[in-house]
């Protein structure tokens, strides 16, 4: 399994198959699952902390990411990353 660190910069296709720069912004892992929290290179580079949209991507054995399906999985990883946050602060 491919280690992925905070500060990676990984292209991604979007659903439209553009290219976009995504940062690694934080790592967790929950219930044996990887998943990573990513925004936009672009934003980051840009904005404050407020104004970066970040969204989470599931990680699976090779190293490739998926969409989060389900808002049960969603809301555990967006908690586990606002705790992660919170201890960072």
């Amino acid at each position: 399994m491919t280690k992925i660190e905070v500060g990676e910069i990984f292209t991604i296709s979007d659903e439209n198959d553009v290219e976009q720069e995504v940062e690694v912004l934080g790592v967790m892992n929950i219930e044996g699952s990887e998943y990573v929290a990513v925004g936009f290179a672009e934003d980051i580079k840009q904005e404050t902390e407020d104004d970066i949209d970040i969204f989470f991507l599931k990680v699976d054995e090779e190293g490739d990411f998926s969409a989060i399906e389900s808002d049960d999985e969603f809301d555990k990883v967006s908690a586990a990353f606002d705790e992660m946050m919170d201890e960072n602060e």
